[in-house]
C-alpha cells in the first residue's frame, strides 16, 4: 500500500473521546505489515511479525502485552532505532504519507524529535549524567535549528519546555542526579515535546515510579497531548493505567496483534481470550490479597506453535486453534481481533 489514507485494520479512532478527530480524518501515522527480526546464532527471532494499525491526529493509543511480546521493539522500529543484529525485515511506516523505512539515516534524523519523538523507558539511563537538564533540551533544539536561532532564544524555549511539564525554570540548571525519579521523567518528557512533534511514543514512562508519581507523570502526558494535539502511543503492561489514559488499546502477543479496540469496548466485552485474561489479572478490592495470573508462558519467538499462538494457554481453545492461524480482522464495529471464536460470522477462517 502506498498511501496513508488507505484503510487498514484498526484504523478507526471513533471511541467517543473528546480528543479524537472525526473518523474520516487522515492518519498521522500508518503502520503496514511491520516485521522486525533479530538474527542470532541459534536462529531468527521474529520480534514483530506483521502488525498494522493507523494512529489518528490527537489520539492516544495504548500498546500492551507481557514482557517479550514485542511492544518496545515496535517503539524502536517507529523511531528507526533498531540496531544489529536486529533489522526491519518488511512493511511500511508512513508518517504523514512518507515511508520512514527506506529513508537515509540523515533524513530520518531530521524527523526525529521534530515529527516523531520518544519518551524512553528508564529516565535514569536516558539523561546525560554530566550535562545540565536545560543543555540537554537545547541540544535537541539546536540539532534541528537552521543555525540562525540565538542561544538566548534556544534557552528560552528549553525553559518553556520545562515549565510545560510542571518543572521550575531553575531545574534546568540542575544535573540529573539532583532530581527525583518523577522530575527526571518529566525532564525526558520536556525533551520529547520541545520540538512539538506530531507523534510521541511513551515507552513505559511510569516504570520504577511509585503510584502517586505515576499518576502525576500520566496527567502531564495527557495534558500536553491535549494542549499540543499530538498523537501519543503509550506502551506498557498496566491495564488499569491504560483504562484511564488511552482512547484505543492494542494488545500484542508473541509479536502479533491479538486485538485492537476502543478502550471502553475492550473492557466491556473483549474479543480475545488473552485480553480477557489480562483484564482479569487486575487487582480487585473485593478479592484483596488474591492475585490472578495467566497460566503458562509466552512461546519462544524462535519456535512458535502452529495455529493460534495463544492456543497452548487459552482456556477456550478449540481444535481449529491448534492447526489454523486465525485471521486478524474486524469482528464488530471498530473492534479487530485474531480469534477463531468469532469466525462463524465470517465463514471459513483464513490460513
Amino acid at each position: 500500500m502506498s498511501s496513508a489514507s488507505t484503510a487498514a485494520p484498526g484504523s478507526s479512532a471513533s471511541t467517543g473521546s473528546s480528543t479524537n478527530p472525526a473518523p474520516s480524518a487522515r492518519p498521522v501515522l500508518s503502520v503496514r505489515d511491520l516485521r522486525v527480526e533479530y538474527h542470532t546464532d541459534t536462529g531468527v527471532v521474529r520480534a514483530v511479525n506483521g502488525i498494522s494499525f493507523d494512529l489518528m491526529p490527537g489520539e492516544r493509543m495504548g500498546l500492551v502485552g507481557e514482557s517479550g511480546s514485542g511492544k518496545s521493539t515496535v517503539a524502536l522500529a517507529l523511531m528507526r532505532m533498531i540496531r544489529r543484529p536486529g533489522r526491519i525485515a518488511g512493511g511500511q511506516l508512513l508518517l504523514d504519507g512518507t515511508d520512514l523505512v527506506p529513508l537515509p539515516e540523515r533524513a530520518m534524523r531530521a524527523r526525529r524529535a521534530r515529527e516523531i519523538a520518544m519518551i524512553p523507558q528508564g529516565a535514569m539511563n536516558s539523561l546525560n549524567p554530566v550535562a545540565r537538564i536545560e543543555d540537554q533540551i537545547i541540544d535537541t533544539l539546536e540539532d534541528h535549528s537552521d543555525g540562525r536561532t540565538s542561544k538566548r532564544a534556544l534557552l528560552d524555549r528549553a525553559r518553556e519546555a520545562l515549565e510545560s511539564v510542571g518543572l521550575r525554570r531553575e531545574v534546568g540548571r540542575m544535573y540529573p542526579h539532583e532530581l527525583s525519579g518523577g522530575m527526571k521523567q518529566r525532564a525526558c518528557i520536556a525533551i520529547a515535546v520541545a520540538m512539538r512533534p506530531k507523534v510521541v511514543i511513551a515507552d513505559e514512562p511510569t516504570s520504577a515510579l511509585d503510584v502517586v508519581v505515576q499518576r502525576q507523570v500520566m496527567d502531564t502526558i495527557v495534558r500536553l497531548q491535549q494542549e499540543l494535539q499530538v498523537a501519543v502511543i503509550l506502551i506498557g503492561h498496566d491495564m488499569g493505567l491504560m483504562a484511564q489514559s488511552v482512547d484505543r488499546l492494542a494488545v500484542m502477543y508473541a509479536g502479533k496483534l491479538a486485538e485492537l479496540s476502543p478502550i471502553r469496548d475492550i473492557f466491556a466485552e473483549p474479543l480475545h481470550p488473552y485480553t480477557d485474561l489480562l483484564i482479569e489479572s487486575l487487582p480487585k478490592l473485593e478479592d484483596r490479597g488474591t492475585f490472578r495470573g495467566i497460566p503458562g508462558l509466552p512461546p519462544s519467538l524462535k519456535s512458535l506453535p502452529p495455529g493460534c499462538l495463544f492456543h497452548p494457554r487459552c482456556p477456550r481453545v478449540m481444535d481449529v486453534c491448534r492447526t489454523t492461524v486465525p485471521a486478524y480482522r474486524e469482528h464488530r464495529p471498530n473492534q479487530f481481533a485474531a480469534c477463531h471464536l468469532h469466525e462463524e460470522h465470517h465463514g471459513e477462517a483464513d490460513h
